[in-house]
This record gives structure tokens, C-alpha cells and sequence, in this order.
């Protein structure tokens, strides 16, 4: 499968996929994110991928934000089609993939580039990396998630000083705040991400899917989230994955999930 705005590589259980539009600062339009849906559900459908990572071409951005030319003569109704069509085909989509999602931020992450990492299941950062929702400086507010996602994982005060502000944090008030999981430099991103994802892949991918089903239903109002999770615990009992993990255990050995 060829790609015009992307990267995809596998390599054993982890896919890398890298938007690679560097003289745009990986900025996102239509097409970059058609292609990141189709990449993602490819690599959700392939049984041997246990992992996705996810990351910018270049040192300066993992995504600058989106391709303010194709939306700046929008009407009402394209806006809002905008907004619902990029959260269903993408954003939605990562948040709630079975298979985890790591994202390597190799720079600004603006905008839509911001909103796509807090999609992610979890976020690493690099050094020079830099953090912010410019949308009110153009007339707008975050439309993909971001006044819902910005929230959750750094609180409701920080969110809106930064929203409201349009201003920018360093990775390391990043880290301060929740938003990323840990800072490394540049050139240790993709091995720390990668380092990460092997760890990942080593455990049950049923277990693995059903935790991150439970944690995303605490976030969900129309969801209990605690009954989510009785129910996902039991569920696990039903599977081989469950079988091999405890007998394994028993067994002192390492277990072999398929």
C-alpha cells in the first residue's frame, strides 16, 4: 500500500507510522488525514502488529497544526463538518483502537498536531519539543478533540490558561503537567519509543485492548466505567490469553501470547 503524506514500516510487532510533509511542518489536511485512518486500520486489522508508533518527519515538528488554506473559506456547516469528519476518521479512531498507540513528538506539536498526540494512548517527547492550542488566534477554538482531551489529562485551569492564552509550553512543563508521559532528546525518541513498544507487545493483546476499553469508559459520561471494567475482568477469564498467562506464571516461566 503506497502512501503521498505518510510512512508506513513494520518492523516484527510494531508498525511506525511518520507524517511526512517537512516543508509543511507535517501540517495536516484532508488527504495526510485519509491516509493516517487508512494506515491505522490497516495496522489494527494485521494480527502481527501488537503496537503502532507514531511520529513527524524532520527535527523541527511532529505536527505544526492543520492546513489552515483548505478550511480558511469555510462556511458554518463545512466547519462543523470539518471538525466531526477529522474526529471520526482519526482522532476517535486512535483514542479508541484495541491496538496501543505511542506517540513520538519530535517537535511542535500545534493544533491539530497537539490534538492527535493526546488522542494517543501515550505520549513521549523530545527535548525541543513544544506544546500549544493556537486556535483562538485565528477565530477559532480547538475543534478535534482538544477542549475535551487538554482537560483530562492536565486539568481544567491549566487547559483553559492555555487555550485561552493561544500561547506555548516547553516539553519540560509538558512533563510537569501530565500532558506527555517523559522527555528524552532528539535522538533518543524513536529508541525510547521503541523500547516502550517492545514492552507492550511482550503482554496479552486481549488484556491489553480490554484495559484500554476500561480506561477510556471512565472518561466517557454516557459509560460507568467502573462496570466496564467488572465486566472486561471477566471477559479476560474466558480467553486463552488468560489460560497461558497463569499457567505460565504457575509454571515460573515467561508466557507465549499469540
Amino acid at each position: 500500500m503506497s502512501y503521498s503524506t505518510i510512512v508506513y514500516q513494520q518492523k516484527e510487532t510494531i508498525v511506525t507510522i511518520t507524517i511526512n510533509r517537512p516543508n509543511k511542518l507535517n501540517a495536516l489536511n484532508a488527504l495526510t488525514l485519509k491516509e493516517i485512518h487508512t494506515a491505522i486500520k490497516h495496522a489494527e486489522e494485521d494480527y502481527s502488529v501488537r503496537c503502532i508508533l507514531l511520529t513527524g518527519s524532520g527535527e523541527k515538528a511532529f505536527v505544526a497544526g492543520a492546513d489552515i488554506k483548505e478550511f480558511s473559506k469555510f462556511n458554518q456547516v463545512e466547519g462543523t463538518q470539518l471538525a466531526t469528519k477529522g474526529q471520526q476518521l482519526v482522532f476517535d479512531c486512535i483514542e479508541n483502537l484495541n491496538t496501543p498507540v505511542i506517540c513520538a513528538i519530535n517537535g511542535y506539536a500545534l493544533g491539530g498536531g497537539l490534538e492527535l498526540a493526546m488522542a494517543c494512548h501515550i505520549r513521549i517527547a523530545s527535548e525541543n519539543a513544544r506544546f500549544g492550542l493556537p486556535e483562538v488566534s485565528l477565530g477559532l477554538i480547538p475543534g478535534y478533540g482538544g477542549t475535551q482531551r487538554l482537560p483530562q489529562l492536565i486539568g481544567k485551569g491549566r487547559a483553559l490558561e492555555l487555550i485561552l492564552s493561544a500561547g506555548m509550553i516547553t516539553a519540560e512543563k509538558a512533563l510537569l503537567y501530565g500532558l506527555v508521559n517523559s522527555v528524552v532528546s532528539l535522538e533518543n525518541l524513536i529508541p525510547t519509543a521503541i523500547k516502550l513498544g517492545k514492552s507492550i507487545t511482550k503482554n496479552s493483546s486481549t488484556a491489553i485492548s480490554a484495559a484500554i476499553y476500561s480506561v477510556n469508559a471512565g472518561f466517557d459520561v454516557n459509560k460507568n466505567g467502573y462496570e466496564i471494567e467488572k465486566e472486561s475482568f471477566g471477559n479476560c477469564f474466558g480467553t486463552s490469553d488468560f489460560k497461558e498467562g497463569t499457567q505460565a506464571f504457575l509454571q515460573k516461566r515467561k508466557p507465549n501470547f499469540n
